[in-house]
């Protein structure tokens, strides 16, 4: 019997969860999350992880099961979650991956590409550079070697661009030429995306950083300001109320920052969204019925 990974995808504040709540409910089967905020326990409110009703609602895993002090990789998460799908697909033949990570996404639908060997010394005159002159150094050199893969990274994550620096600088390749490889998996993915108009879309995630602050956003970064070098701090929400923490910004303006840098990676999930063909796109105001009329449409060609 076929099995299918209906996998909802889009911009963050678009309604990805409810409808992935609602999709699970009409196919009686279970969510991953591949939200790579999520994981971590302690990050809740910056996260936006679904609420105690909402994850009741429908069996959700891979959400608050890491610590941000343990080592959590897209590799880590790969192999889990097709071991997760494995035992699910025993019990129903649907499952939803639901998520904006593009990355993670991708290295459940295709499996993660194959990156050369970066010798120490490499690692260690990225790191050097960076450490002299920012993430501007990151910036300009990435968008000198790769602008393809500059256009989609996260450009205040510096995990990511030094990573991306150190294949180029060992390869003497693009970081964007080792990307697209796709490795055989015992399901058929149906892919879904939520859309909005982008004035709507930039509204909605305004509002989404006010209920946020509402919520008790600052008080919960507050408790984690010792943490913040490490890896899954390094995003927005939480870096820019570090920096009023530490009096390098005021309150207004790390919440503007906040905001603003949030529609820029709403900008850049759709970027990286968009590259993929076989996304079918709805408005997020879409009824269900024409999405399950959908998904069933393309079960039955599969």
């Amino acid at each position: 019997m076929a099995k299918f990974l209906i996998t909802v995808v889009g911009p963050t504040a678009i309604g990805k969860t409810a409808l992935a709540i609602k999709l699970a409910q009409h196919y009686n089967c279970e969510i991953l999350s591949a939200d790579s905020r999520q994981f971590f326990r302690e990050m809740s409110v910056g996260t936006a992880v679904p609420s105690a009703e909402e994850l009741a609602a429908a069996p959700h895993h891979f959400i608050h099961h890491k610590s941000i002090s343990e080592s959590y990789t897209v590799g880590d998460f790969e192999k889990e979650a097709l071991s997760t799908l494995e035992k699910l697909f025993t019990k129903s033949d649907y499952a939803i991956l639901v998520g904006g990570s593009g990355l993670y996404i991708d290295a459940i639908l295709r499996g993660l590409d194959e990156f050369p060997e970066v010798s120490p010394e490499v690692k260690e005159l990225v790191r050097s550079k960076y450490q002299k002159s920012g993430l501007e150094y990151l910036r300009k050199e990435l968008q000198k070697r790769d602008p393809l893969y500059f256009e989609t990274v996260d450009k205040d994550n510096p995990q990511r661009m030094m990573r991306a620096l150190e294949v180029c600088k060992s390869s003497g390749r693009p970081y964007s030429s080792f990307l697209g490889g796709t490795r055989e998996r015992n399901f058929t993915p149906i892919l879904i995306g939520l859309e909005a108009d982008r004035k709507l879309l930039y509204e909605r995630i305004n509002q989404r950083v006010d209920l946020m602050l509402a919520n008790g956003l600052v008080e919960e970064a507050r408790t984690l300001i010792s943490h913040r070098d490490r890896n899954a701090l390094q995003t927005v929400g939480y870096r820019e109320l570090f920096s009023y923490f530490s009096g390098d910004f005021s309150y207004d303006f790390a919440v503007s920052e906040v905001k603003k840098n949030t529609r820029r990676f709403a900008k850049r999930q759709l970027t990286w969204f968009r590259r993929n063909p076989n996304i079918k796109w709805f408005d997020f105001k879409a009824d269900v019925r024409e999405i399950v009329s959908y998904i069933d449409s393309s079960a039955q060609k599969a």
